[in-house]
C-alpha cells in the first residue's frame, strides 16, 4: 500500500498575550490525519515567516508524509539555493515538526520511538519569562525580581533564567548598571538559597572585555551558566571567555542547521549548546546537533522562546532520545494561553515535564480556540528604541 500523501497547509499567526506572536503551521493528509508544528517568532517578523511557512508548505502538497530529511534538503538546496535566513529556516522548522506529528500519528507511536526509543521518563525545565523584559516593558526592581523568584521556587521550579542587566540590549554597560546587576544577582541567590540554578543571560551584547568582567564578577553566585555574553559569530571571543572562568558558557540560539555549530565545537566556544528546534531546522536537525555536541563533550539545553505547546512538544520529543541533553526552557508567561489552546498542555512539576506518551508531539490542539487567538497586521513595536534609549 502506498504512503499517505499531504493534500493541504494551512498556518495561523496567533497572539501570546505579549509581545511576541507565535506561528502555528497544520499539515493535513489525504486520509485526513493532522500535523501540527511551530515555527519561530522574532518581534515584528511574524508576517514574514508565515507568509514562508505557507510558501514553502505549498511543496508539500502531494509529497509522501514520510519524506522528512528529503523534504528539508530539497527546501534548502533548490528553494532558498543555499541562501537561508532565520526567517527561512523558522518557516521550514515547524513545518518539519508538523511532518513528524503525521507520521507519528499515522504509525500510532510517539516521535521518540521513531527516533530511537527514549533515554528518559522526564525531562527538566528552567523557568523563564517572569523577571523584568519579557515582553518589552520597562525595568523592574531588584525586589520584584526576587519576589518573582522566589515564587516559582514556591511553585516547584528549581532553575530560573533571567537577564539581570538593566536597560535595552546594548553592547555598553554603565558602571552603575554593571552594580545592579550584580546586587540583583546576589538578592535573587540569597533568596533562593544554593540548590536552586541560575541561569545568567546576556543575550549576545557585550564586548569581549565587558564579557570576561562580568563573568569574574558572576562567579561568586555559582550560575549554572553564562548565556551568549558576545555574540555567536565572534567564536575566538566566546572561546576566550570561556576558558577565563569557570561558569559554563553558552550559545547557539540564532545558529541554523547543523553546520552552523560545527566551529563552535571545533573552537571549543562553549560547553552548552542551545538550538531550537523552531529554528535550527527541526527536530531531526536538533538531534544531529545533539550527536556532534556528544562528540566533543558538550552539552545540549534546547532554546524554547516559544510556545508551551507545539515547540515545547517537539523538543521533548528530541530531548528525550538525545544522552547529552541538560534542561530545556519553559516560558512561564505563556502557559497561561497555551492552555487556551491545547487540551493537553505540558505542565512542570517539580521542575519536570513527563514524556507524553501518546502518538506524534503528543498534545492536542483545540482549532476552534486557537482561532480565536489569530490576529493579521504588524506586531507590538514597544521593543522598538527611540532616541533617548540610544547609549
Amino acid at each position: 500500500m502506498s504512503a499517505d500523501r499531504i493534500s493541504r497547509v494551512d498556518v495561523f499567526t496567533l497572539d501570546s498575550g505579549g509581545a511576541k506572536r507565535w506561528v502555528y503551521v497544520k499539515l493535513t493528509s489525504r486520509d485526513g490525519v493532522e500535523g501540527w508544528g511551530e515555527c519561530y517568532t522574532a518581534p515584528n517578523r511574524e508576517q514574514a515567516i508565515a507568509v514562508l511557512a505557507q510558501e514553502l508548505g505549498a511543496y508539500l502538497i502531494d509529497r509522501d508524509i514520510f519524506s522528512i530529511k528529503h523534504f528539508t534538503t530539497v527546501a534548502y538546496l533548490d528553494v532558498a539555493t543555499k541562501r537561508g535566513s532565520m526567517e527561512f529556516f523558522c518557516a521550514l522548522s515547524g513545518l518539519e515538526a508538523a511532518l513528524w506529528d503525521i507520521v507519528g500519528k499515522t504509525l500510532d507511536q510517539p516521535v521518540y520511538n521513531l527516533l530511537g526509543g527514549a533515554s528518559r521518563t522526564r525531562v527538566r525545565v528552567y523557568a523563564n519569562g517572569w523577571s523584568y523584559g519579557a515582553n518589552g516593558e520597562v525595568d523592574e526592581t531588584i525586589e520584584a525580581t526576587v519576589a518573582h523568584a522566589t515564587a516559582l521556587v514556591a511553585a516547584g521550579f528549581d532553575a530560573l533564567k533571567f537577564d539581570p542587566f538593566p536597560g535595552r540590549w546594548r553592547v555598553r554597560l554603565e558602571r552603575s548598571d554593571e552594580r545592579r546587576a550584580i546586587d540583583c544577582v546576589r538578592a535573587v541567590r540569597d533568596a533562593v538559597g544554593p540548590d536552586v540554578d541560575l541561569l545568567i543571560e546576556a543575550h549576545r551584547r557585550f564586548s569581549r572585555t565587558s564579557a570576561k568582567r562580568l563573568a569574574v564578577l558572576l562567579e561568586e553566585f555559582d550560575p549554572f551558566w553564562f548565556e551568549e555574553p558576545v555574540p555567536s559569530a565572534s567564536l575566538d571571543e566566546l572561546a576566550e571567555i570561556a576558558a577565563a572562568t569557570t561558569i559554563p558558557i553558552v550559545t547557539g540560539e540564532d545558529l541554523y542547521t547543523k553546520q552552523a555549530f560545527r566551529d563552535v565545537f571545533a573552537k571549543r566556544a562553549a560547553g552548552i549548546v542551545n538550538p531550537d528546534v523552531a529554528n535550527c531546522g527541526g527536530i531531526l536537525e536538533l538531534l544531529e546537533i545533539g550527536a556532534m555536541a556528544a562528540s566533543a563533550g558538550v552539552a545540549v539545553a534546547p532554546h524554547n522562546y516559544n510556545s508551551t505547546g507545539l515547540a515545547l512538544a517537539a523538543t521533548l520529543q528530541t530531548a528525550a532520545v538525545m544522552p547529552n541533553f541538560l534542561i530545556t526552557e519553559y516560558f512561564v508567561n505563556f502557559a497561561e494561553r497555551v492552555a487556551e489552546i491545547v487540551a493537553n498542555p505540558l505542565t512542570p512539576v517539580g521542575g519536570y515535564i513527563e514524556l507524553p506518551t501518546t502518538s506524534g508531539l503528543g498534545v492536542e490542539v483545540d482549532e476552534s480556540r486557537l482561532r480565536e487567538h489569530t490576529v493579521i497586521g504588524p506586531a507590538d513595536t514597544r521593543l522598538l528604541a527611540t532616541a533617548s534609549d540610544e547609549r
